[in-house]
């Protein structure tokens, strides 16, 4: 997709308490902007189109945001937060096994509910500080989720948290691939995933149906159009 942005309606380049409440509400303006695109269209967003949904030039833009993973990072603050929040969450649980399959399902519909927020849990954005340190720490509970689950006897041995990787990987492509035709697809995906990583006997919350063929046929044929141009 590309867009080109039209001329700042604002300049916020000069000093001054009005020029400085203008350069606030120019970043804010840019931040809402952000979201709502990336939020219904990934990260693959340009720059340019940002800036034309925010109502100002490229150079206002790069002003307040001088690099997209700085623009990520303030973008997705928020989503981070919440990031960590459900590991805190899923080692409060007194069920290690409930705990971690509940951890799973909520990061994963985070992804669904914005495909911005799918492709950061599935990349990484060394420049995007505050993003990836919260990634961190995040990663540093699931291990302790992990080792809680396995120890209860419900998760399998051999599952590591480079298997959370490649399944938030694969949902980013799902909820990719599925939104507008099927968009509940990644509960699918989910639920089938959990039954791969449960040993023989674990509880199981319920299986989501499949979509149908008529939903998954109109998705391969918005994917192929969306890879041709």
């Amino acid at each position: 997709m590309s867009c080109s942005a039209d001329p700042d309606p604002l300049d916020d380049r000069q000093p001054g308490p009005g020029l400085r409440a203008d350069a606030e509400r120019n970043r804010d303006r840019i931040l809402a902007a952000a979201r709502r695109l990336f939020a219904g269209q990934g990260l693959g967003v340009s720059m340019a189109c940002v800036a034309r949904e925010a109502g100002v030039g490229k150079a206002t833009l790069s002003r307040r945001f001088a690099s997209r993973e700085e623009l990520i990072n303030a973008v997705f603050a928020d989503r981070m937060d919440a990031y960590a929040a459900a590991t805190a969450q899923a080692l409060a649980d007194p069920d290690p096994w409930r705990g971690f399959t509940g951890f799973i399902e909520t990061v994963c519909a985070m992804q669904a509910a914005d495909r911005g927020f799918a492709d950061v849990l599935a990349r990484s954005f060394p420049a995007a500080k505050a993003v990836e340190a919260r990634r961190a720490e995040a990663y540093e509970g699931f291990l302790a989720i992990i080792a809680r689950a396995q120890e209860s006897g419900h998760l399998r041995a051999d599952f590591t948290a480079d298997d959370l990787v490649i399944l938030l990987m694969a949902n980013a492509g799902v909820v990719a691939a599925t939104a507008g035709a099927a968009p509940d697809t990644w509960r699918r995906l989910v639920g089938q995933m959990l039954r791969a990583y449960a040993t023989p006997g674990a509880p199981l919350p319920p299986l989501a149906p499949p979509p149908s063929q008529t939903a998954l046929y109109r998705a391969m044929v918005r994917l192929a159009r969306h890879t041709l141009g």
